[in-house]
């Protein structure tokens, strides 16, 4: 029979429409000049948004027939929406800190159909509701529906919980570390769209601008601010975001849970997990720790959902996705001498360029403002070569009979490991300064993931030769037909 969220969600959808609605009421007051008429325009319009919450739960309802699940909105017209079981690439369940003090979560279903959005939402149902649900929709088989409620508790196993004192690694994490930049500029951006229902019109802006612009050391103190705030507040959004992260293995699936306020848990299908791919900055490796995610098939919104790990050991990385997913014994392959040429050349060039145009400029003006961007120019110049040499030394790609790997970039670097069988194709190519070079950049096409790996600046024998190691049956039709024995 068909099913209902919780009545309790009805507590919380007036809320959160409040900051939609507090400019408008406010304004109403402001127009009334706080009088009773006001309070009564004030009131009624709150009213109205319980009312509109109680019908849009009133007239939501969901249930699992056979091998499918529909849900239902019979608001002003019906609304079917249908998802096969056999589609479901993954259930989430989240518990937002509302919804946790009521008792209940979020339930998101993705297909892989809909890009980075989730297929359809169940929001506000009881936790026990969402781990039946969960269990149900992540099973292929169809189920009678009188079972149903009857669903085996699934068998679950723990590969890692991380430990608290890990999350210290996070400020190594170059994108937490912009939170506090983040947060200041959400604050202007703030001021500026509430400005007029603030009382802040352009000529107070313009003055405020001007008043600045006279105290440049107060930008200053607060770029300072900023700076020093990075490791602490990007810290904690961390620790926030990854609190009590866990690993499981269950029923088929791997379960990655974390989260201090809003608690997430990922269901990703093993049997569509084609490999994984190790991330880390500078600041990182010099730690030697790394992160990583899963590569799956057909899942949306991958760079969050089909996080693995967050910021751990990289012994402890590779233990953990040799678990999960499998190991890869690939040694990995230098690339041409030349490709650390073209390394240095791109770290250290156009620093060199600007470290000659300001030489010519102090010759020409000898302005001081040249004298600064030469040296600049020429640190930057300096920092280029040992940059380039670690960009070179992460160059490599492998294969060990199982699993092909490629790795590349520095600042960001990226190891990915993915399956033989998951290779859809491969691309080969080459730019008018790799031509020159006598390099070329080899891509393997994969259904899953980004869709596709580089490895960056092979030679050309490597280029030709690596896609006849991985997939030699690709090439007996072509070898074959001049008389070639395929290789074996």
């Amino acid at each position: 029979m068909p099913l209902r969220l919780s009545p309790k969600v009805l507590l919380i959808d007036p809320v959160r429409m409040l900051p939609s609605l507090l400019l408008p009421l406010v304004g109403v007051l402001f127009v009334g000049g706080f009088s009773a008429h006001s309070y009564g325009w004030a009131a009624l319009g709150v009213g109205g948004t319980v009312v509109f919450a109680i019908i849009r739960w009133a007239t939501f309802s969901y249930e699992i027939l056979g091998d499918r699940l529909e849900t239902k909105r019979s608001l002003i017209s019906r609304s079917v929406r249908t998802i096969p079981l056999e589609r479901i690439r993954g259930v989430d369940v989240s518990t937002p800190p509302l919804h946790r003090l009521l008792g209940l979560t979020v339930l998101k279903i993705d297909t892989g159909a809909s890009g980075g959005d989730e297929e359809a939402e169940l929001d506000g149902i009881t936790p026990e509701e969402a781990e039946r649900l969960k269990s149900v929709l992540l099973r292929r088989a169809p189920r009678p529906e009188a079972q149903v409620s009857e669903v085996a508790v699934p068998q679950e196993r723990v590969i890692i919980g991380v430990p608290r004192k890990w999350l210290l690694y996070g400020p190594l994490s170059g994108a937490y570390l912009l939170t506090p930049f983040a947060l200041a500029g959400g604050a202007v951006g703030l001021v500026f769209q509430w400005g007029d229902d603030l009382g802040l019109d352009q000529d107070t802006a313009w003055s405020a601008g001007e008043w600045i612009w006279d105290h440049p050391y107060l930008l200053v103190a607060v770029a300072v601010l900023l700076v020093l705030a990075m490791p602490f507040v990007g810290g904690l959004m961390y620790a926030v975001f990854n609190w009590d992260f866990k690993l499981k293995h269950r029923d088929g699936y791997l379960v990655a849970e974390r989260g201090l306020i809003n608690r997430r848990s990922v269901s990703l299908e093993s049997a569509r997990v084609r490999g994984y791919e190790i991330v880390d900055g500078l600041a990182e490796r010099w730690a030697g720790v790394v992160r990583a995610w899963a590569i799956v098939t057909g899942l949306g919104d991958s760079e969050t959902r089909g996080q693995l790990l967050p910021d751990v050991p990289r012994t402890v990385a590779y233990q953990v996705t040799a678990e999960a997913i499998g190991s890869s014994q690939a040694e990995l392959r230098r690339h041409p001498h030349v490709a650390r040429n073209r390394r240095l050349f791109r770290a250290v060039f156009p620093w060199a360029v600007l470290a000659v145009a300001s030489a010519a400029g102090i010759w020409a003006t000898g302005m001081i403002l040249w004298w600064v961007l030469l040296v600049v120019a020429l640190l930057l110049a300096g920092v280029g070569i040992p940059l380039g040499l670690d960009r070179y030394r992460s160059l490599g790609h492998g294969y060990d009979g199982v699993r092909v790997a490629v790795r590349s970039g520095s600042l960001r670097r990226s190891h990915a490991v993915i399956e033989r069988r998951a290779v859809v194709g491969w691309r080969l190519r080459q730019t008018w300064f790799q031509r020159r070079a006598g390099v070329l950049t080899l891509i393997a096409g994969v259904g899953a993931g980004k869709g596709g790996y580089s490895a960056i600046d092979v030679s050309v024998a490597q280029g030709a030769a690596f896609p006849a190691e991985v997939t030699p049956e690709w090439l007996a039709p072509f070898l074959a037909s001049h008389g070639t024995p395929p290789a074996s």
